[in-house]
């Protein structure tokens, strides 16, 4: 069990990329959850952004998304040199948060962040809110209308300090509502999707699903898939289908 202390906090960060490597990050953004005297989480002070130098230039494409051109990280640090300063910078810093997660880890690795816990708050929007049409960062802003949210930090969107300051508000939030370590651990496991979200199938909740429909989304690549599917059938008492691969080549002699 996680011990809090009066200066316990869990910082959310944000990352705009140039591309996949592990060294592609044009920006980092974040703003700090804390534990107040009266045991409430509420949104700390500690905010920020930092433009990072990613050694190549900037696709098209993805100026057209965050706005950053190569003039803006031309004389900026590279991520080696700036990502452990914000990763974990010690201060009652405990965990890591981001919205999906699993995309900032890509990123911040356990060398730059001293291995840190990280809680993903998409994972745990659809765990607290199923009954939400849309789970992404900005639909769930607008859906949820966080008490303090305010709008003009929140903005420009899809730049990396106000989408960490929206995030945070969502954060605070869960952590005044469930455990830290049930964060946690939901962000441990595939997304529990509330509905089925592609196919003949899109938009119905999987109670709906017959027992052969959901054997065969138990098979999905999709993990998140596989795992909604599977959990259904566990809900049902009912078993998953085993696929058997056999040797990829038969016997010599």
């Amino acid at each position: 069990m996680t011990v809090l202390n009066s200066d316990f906090r869990v910082r959310v960060i944000d990352l705009e990329t140039a591309g996949n490597g592990k060294n592609d990050v044009c920006e980092i953004g974040w703003q700090d959850v804390g534990l107040g005297p009266d045991g409430r989480w509420r949104i700390e002070q500690e905010r920020g952004a930092l433009m990072v130098n990613p050694g190549r230039p900037i696709a098209v494409e993805t100026m057209a998304i965050y706005h950053i051109v190569d003039a803006d990280v031309a004389t900026a640090p590279y991520w080696r040199q700036v990502a452990s300063g914000i990763l974990r910078p010690g201060a009652g810093v405990k965990l890591l948060a981001a919205h999906r997660s699993a995309f900032e880890q890509r990123y911040c690795t356990p060398g730059l962040t001293g291995g840190s816990p990280w809680i993903c708050t998409w994972k745990c929007s659809m765990r607290l809110w199923p009954q939400l049409t849309s789970f992404s960062n900005q639909m769930l802003r607008y859906q949820r209308v966080p008490v303090g949210l305010d709008r003009d930090i929140g903005l420009p969107a899809h730049r990396a300090m106000p989408d960490a300051y929206v995030t945070a508000h969502r954060l605070r939030d869960m952590l005044n509502e469930v455990s830290i370590d049930q964060l946690v651990a939901w962000g441990l496991e595939p997304g529990s999707l509330p509905r089925v979200p592609s196919g003949a199938e899109r938009g119905k909740t999987w109670d709906r699903l017959s027992v052969e429909m959901l054997r065969e989304m138990s098979l999905a690549r999709d993990p998140d898939i596989k795992f909604s599917a599977g959990t259904e059938l566990s809900r049902r008492g009912e078993k998953e289908l085993v696929v058997v691969v056999g040797p990829s080549q038969g016997r010599l002699f």
